[in-house]
């Protein structure tokens, strides 16, 4: 099985020319700026010890959405971005400061997957020795976003059944045991329908955006069985109505939102900053490091130390 490619840090001087972002960046233990609510108060969801569902037709603002959260991760120091990306296009101008980017390759999607696993374990038995439960801030532990636009192409789409059953039951073991882990999974859909989003997988994501959809069905199979018949129904939402959608927090009642839009201009010049922000607090380059060294003498978890 072939290893994903893993991204060439990009080691700049230059600064972009984004305003507004803060010099010393930002943490994925901090919330997370999605849009605005229909009182234009700030939609701020916190994201660390939690997953969040993406769904909605094509062109409905599941792109918007997506790209808030990866400017977010990119920007913070303290997080490793795995990116995976059947059509290369969407998530693919966030490549570049991505430490992993998983295109068309069903192989490689499974691989990436694995790597995941095996985080997870070393990180839950260095937490096992600590007598502890979850990742803090105060361990200096990189999370690792890894957000997968489309789970349709992987699981339904590209390669044999076999490996599409493999790449969904790894996606579950992700999402189920990762969020202690500093493991955060952010799942889109152009097809939400049970047999891409099944219920057992839906609930375990703790955040879920339901964007226009064409049916109430639809709009249930994201936010949760019963929703649309007590008013939130995604697929009410017109269509000029772009980026605007249902957010519904865990245990919680659906609130209407309407996403931040990014144009490629303004992602490429927060790719440049990233870009620049992470060299400048010494996250190294995960092409050049020998994994031998992975494990500190402390016996913190691999990959984990984040310069101060």
């Amino acid at each position: 099985m072939s290893e994903p490619k893993r991204s060439r840090r990009v080691k700049k001087n230059r600064r972009s020319t984004v305003d507004s972002v803060p010099v010393a960046g930002l943490s994925m233990f901090d919330r997370v700026f999605l849009g605005l609510d229909e009182d234009g108060h700030r939609v701020e969801p916190e994201l660390v010890y939690r997953n969040m569902l993406i769904g909605g037709e094509p062109g409905g603002g599941k792109s918007v959405a997506l790209n808030n959260i990866v400017a977010h991760a990119a920007m913070a120091p303290d997080c490793r971005l795995w990116l995976f990306d059947g059509k290369q296009v969407e998530l693919g101008l966030w490549a570049e400061v991505a430490e992993v980017f998983v295109g068309n390759d069903i192989t490689e999607a499974l691989s990436a997957l694995q790597m995941l696993q095996r985080e997870m374990d070393d990180r839950y038995a260095w937490l096992r020795r600590q007598r502890r439960r979850k990742i803090v801030r105060s361990d200096r532990v990189e999370l690792i976003v890894a957000v997968v636009d489309e789970v349709a192409y992987y699981s339904a789409t590209v390669g044999k059944k076999q490996d599409q059953e493999e790449f969904s039951r790894l996606l579950r073991d992700v999402v189920a045991r990762g969020r202690a882990a500093g493991v955060i999974v952010i799942a889109a859909t152009q097809r939400p329908s049970v047999d891409i989003i099944p219920t057992s997988l839906r609930d375990l994501f703790g955040y879920r955006l339901a964007f226009r959809c064409t049916t109430e069905i639809s709009s249930d199979i994201i936010l949760g069985h019963g929703w649309a018949k007590t008013g939130y129904d995604s697929s009410k939402i017109a269509p000029e109505d772009l980026g605007v959608g249902w957010l519904r927090a865990e245990g919680g009642v659906p609130v209407r939102i309407k996403s931040a839009l990014l144009t490629d201009e303004q992602i490429y010049e927060l790719v440049d900053y990233a870009a620049w922000l992470r060299t400048s607090h010494g996250l190294r380059d995960h092409d050049d490091h020998d994994e031998s060294q992975d494990c500190p003498a402390d016996g913190s978890p691999a990959g984990s130390v984040v310069a101060s």
